[in-house]
């Protein structure tokens, strides 16, 4: 299998335990104040480790559940989230990504982003990027004419008081010109490449995040305009995130991104 094939088994063997374990008796596991993995989360990351260990044994990964394995000298690491959106699982929410996606230097390979409740699975080799549904494939034209942007709320606020998607979320400005949406999950962040969302927005260091790599890479490939919270295309990703569905819509929100922010913060 070549690696667009290997990230959509990875992808989809995550989904089907998801999907599976949806409303059964789920096991909490703690990981810190307020963050748990459910055992179903542990599962679906042992069925995706599964398939990268039959088809990739020369690769590192990283794991959300398990942390890095493989060997520590590779040129090449899959980043996988098995159940984004953990708390929405646990209450019943069918509103959670399975994300797998590989990176080697600065460049993503090939990534995909499973919707275990839709059976969609959004996919790139780097250069595209696709939806996969009912066996048809469609490639993705990113459009901002649902005016919905969506914000990542959830905590830590790494730069508050400067900047809060909250303070942002009771902008007037920012009610008048879009529709806010909070759905707590990366998944959101396929929905800019699909024309779902007009944007994205998040605080907080997405380096080598497995929670958002394989969104941002499937962004990236579509055309969508990416850059941190001040605006800067190519950066390290350790200020948040902007993602959106063209330049216009993109500036607008960095406009207000700008407004809601803390003087001095942006430069």
């Amino acid at each position: 299998m070549n690696d667009v094939a290997v990230a959509l088994a990875v992808a989809r063997a995550g989904a089907v335990i998801v999907s599976r374990r949806f409303g059964t008796a789920l096991r909490r596991v703690d990981k810190s104040a307020g963050d748990f993995a459910t055992d179903a989360d542990h599962e679906a990351e042992r069925a995706m480790l599964a398939v990268l260990r039959r088809e990739r044994p020369p690769d590192a990964v990283v794991a959300e559940e398990s942390g890095r394995s493989g060997p520590h000298d590779s040129a090449r690491t899959w980043l996988i989230d098995p159940l984004c959106g953990t708390r929405n699982y646990a209450a019943g929410v069918p509103a959670v990504a399975v994300n797998v996606a590989l990176r080697s230097g600065a460049d993503f390979l090939a990534a995909a982003v499973a919707d275990p409740f839709t059976g969609e699975v959004f996919w790139t080799d780097g250069a595209a990027a696709f939806r996969c549904a009912d066996e048809a494939e469609t490639r993705l034209n990113p459009a901002a004419c649902s005016a919905l942007v969506e914000l990542n709320v959830d905590p830590p606020f790494p730069s508050a008081p400067a900047f809060l998607a909250v303070r942002l979320a009771a902008d007037a400005e920012f009610a008048a010109a879009f529709g806010l949406r909070v759905i707590s999950t990366s998944l959101a962040l396929t929905w800019v490449a699909t024309g779902r969302r007009a944007a994205y927005v998040t605080d907080g260091d997405v380096r080598e995040s497995v929670h958002f790599a394989a969104g941002l890479a499937i962004c990236e490939a579509a055309g969508c305009v990416v850059t941190d919270l001040r605006g800067r295309a190519g950066c390290d990703g350790a200020v948040g995130l902007i993602a959106a569905a063209d330049r216009e819509t993109h500036a607008r929100v960095l406009a207000l991104v700008r407004k809601s922010s803390g003087r001095g913060w942006m430069d």
